[in-house]
């Protein structure tokens, strides 16, 4: 993936997240904040799962681009799949920010910090809100 496509994927998912809003009926999802007491990210996650399969994720709350997007952009991928298979792309996400080898394939959008280890302090946003939702998908394993 070419730099130019990164930089449109990241600013566009910034710019109009998917799915960023607080759901009305609050009580039937799964609830995690994730924040960084370092910066201004702090995200609130709600996620709904039934029979297994991931029906709905919402996020609100202020953070950076980077942050934004990958929340964006994760909220796409893990949309109606399994919890282990949201738990594997989870993985395969992780594995690639930390340099360690990885499945592209899963990863679609998400492949646009793939380069996001060359500024260590950017690595935490990247992650911010899969750690998150990590430990929602963990309640389900």
């Amino acid at each position: 993936m070419d730099q130019e496509l990164k930089r449109e994927i990241i600013m566009e998912n910034y710019l109009h997240p998917f799915n960023k809003e607080t759901p009305s009926d609050k009580e039937k999802y799964d609830y995690v904040n994730s924040n960084n007491e370092s910066c201004i990210d702090n995200l609130d996650i709600y996620m709904l799962v039934e029979d297994n399969i991931i029906k709905d994720i919402k996020f609100n709350g202020e953070a950076c681009a980077i942050s934004t997007s990958t929340t964006s952009i994760m909220i796409k991928l893990f949309l109606n799949k399994t919890v282990k298979e949201a738990y594997e792309i989870l993985t395969n996400y992780e594995n690639m920010i930390n340099e360690q080898p990885y499945n592209e394939e899963i990863l679609g959008e998400a492949l646009a910090y793939d380069e996001i280890y060359k500024q260590e302090n950017r690595k935490h946003c990247a992650l911010l809100p899969w750690n998150g939702i990590k430990e929602l998908l963990q309640k389900y394993i």
